[in-house]
């Protein structure tokens, strides 16, 4: 059976369903495929899993403590069965939430594996939609005016080095542990393996970090990446960095799995009960249609233009597919402005440099903007400002007084180039750095703005001050 649509979607994570969801408001009639359950990795099996398991560990390692606050807790359990537990309510309640956006949307889901077809009875442009189902029933054929790839990425690996799942796994395997190792290897000191590193450390885990870069967080400013390294191995996480892993040396045992890196010249081995690999994400471009259209596909991502189409106009990709800052906040950013530009709606092209990045580790980090080194490779003279929270009194009483806010600015005009927050809470704060951002704001407007007392933001405002040598607690 075939239908007619204003607009298909191929993915219906958080890129997916929110492009569907405007392309609804905007009067389009709309269908998204999607391959398992609608919200994607980012529900399922990413951003909000990830987070709810980083609470459970959080809340852990503050009652262990909670005798610094003249709390008396006694013997401090973990049932990680319940913790589990709680993660997925989470989920399905936000699972809930989605499918009822759809149906009051009323946007067509279809469930099963999306491919688009080359030019046929049905289209004289490729695009035409074959949906197969997985209980074998005949493909449903859709035939939409425009479509958007938004088909997401999954875990990679290093060449030769094989995930079983059990031993040696990605973050998929690792958010469904039933319990938890006494010890492991993080192979990647990224986004994903520091959250990963924080989370296990506070529920007790001895954890290991081999990062192939100099320093881990290597996309943050290296002030922040410094100190993210300092208080990891403050609280007795090992980190190695300029380890290059040989996934040829990977021996596993009943209970424990060793591999050699390369290490300042020599090979050194570790050894765990269980590894966790956190190497990035590679895009899901294999099995959708591509090969039926002259879609570019580059280094493993679709090749788009500013507005997301591709080299077939009426086709558009957003998200992790994509590459470049692959975050869901993104993705759904770039989903709208995919269906505003092919509704005639003249959408603004994305800054990637105004998108604020998050990591939701112990302490968080937060970013907008350039990085000191980038702003001077760009050839901007710059200043900076920078302020730590061991001044801040509201730091001091929830007792993580860690880390600072830095602003990056350029001297020749005040702009602001790029904020760094390291420290408690900061990807609550960030959105004011994204929005001095997007208003082209200066240190002086931001310092000038009276920010609460006692208050973790206060950092912000001291901080801006801090770039004219201003700041009034330093």
């Amino acid at each position: 059976m075939a239908q007619e649509y204003d607009l298909v979607i191929l993915g219906g994570g958080t890129g997916g369903y929110v492009a569907a969801i405007r392309a609804s408001q905007l009067g389009l009639k709309t269908a998204v495929v999607e391959k398992k359950k609608i919200g994607g990795t980012c529900l399922h099996a990413g951003c909000i899993p990830s987070k709810a398991l980083l609470r459970s560990a959080e809340v852990f390692a503050q009652t262990k403590n909670s005798e610094e606050f003249g709390v008396i807790s006694g013997e401090v359990k973990l049932d990680f069965f319940k913790v589990q537990e709680r993660k997925q309510k989470i989920i399905d309640q936000l699972h809930g939430g989605v499918q009822h956006l759809m149906k009051q949307g009323k946007i067509d889901v279809f469930y099963g594996t999306g491919r688009i077809l080359g030019p046929s009875i049905f289209s004289p442009m490729p695009g035409t939609i074959s949906v197969e189902f997985e209980n074998g029933d005949e493909n449903e054929m859709l035939i939409p005016k425009n479509v958007i790839v938004a088909t997401g990425s999954r875990p990679r690996s290093l060449p030769g080095l094989e995930i079983d799942g059990t031993q040696v796994m990605t973050s998929d395997e690792a958010l469904s542990l039933e319990e938890l190792p006494k010890s492991i290897i993080i192979v990647g000191g990224g986004v994903i393996g520091i959250e990963w590193a924080s989370m296990l450390d506070d529920f007790g885990v001895e954890v290991t970090v081999l990062e192939y870069a100099d320093r881990v967080l290597p996309t943050e400013d290296k002030e922040v990446s410094k100190e993210m390294q300092r208080l990891l191995k403050k609280r007795g996480i090992k980190v190695v960095t300029s380890a290059k892993v040989l996934p040829e040396t990977l021996e596993k045992a009943a209970d424990s799995v060793t591999i050699k890196a390369e290490h300042k010249g020599e090979e050194k081995s570790f050894t765990a009960e269980k590894m966790l690999v956190s190497v990035g994400r590679q895009a899901n471009v294999e099995g959708i249609g591509l090969e039926n259209t002259d879609i570019q596909v580059e280094k493993g991502f679709i090749k788009t233009n500013d507005r997301f189409q591709t080299k077939e106009s009426h086709i558009y990709a957003i998200g992790d597919v994509i590459g470049g800052l692959q975050l869901a906040h993104v993705a759904s950013h770039e989903g709208i402005v995919a269906v505003e530009h092919f509704a005639n709606e003249n959408p603004a092209p994305i800054d990637y440099s105004m998108i604020s990045k998050c990591v939701y580790s112990s302490p968080e980090v937060a970013s907008v903007g350039y990085t000191e080194e980038e702003a001077k490779e760009k050839g901007f003279e710059v200043k900076t400002g920078k302020f730590s929270f061991r001044a801040i009194g509201k730091a001091l009483v929830y007792g993580e007084s860690d880390g600072f806010v830095k602003l990056v600015v350029n001297k020749e005009n005040d702009d602001i180039l790029g904020v760094h927050m390291i420290g408690p809470h900061v990807t609550d704060m960030i959105s004011e750095a994204g929005l001095a951002r997007v208003l082209d704001a200066t240190p002086w407007e931001i310092g000038h703005t009276i920010h609460p007392h006692p208050s973790l933001s206060e950092a912000i405002g001291e901080a801006a001050l801090a770039v004219d040598g201003k700041a009034i607690h330093s």
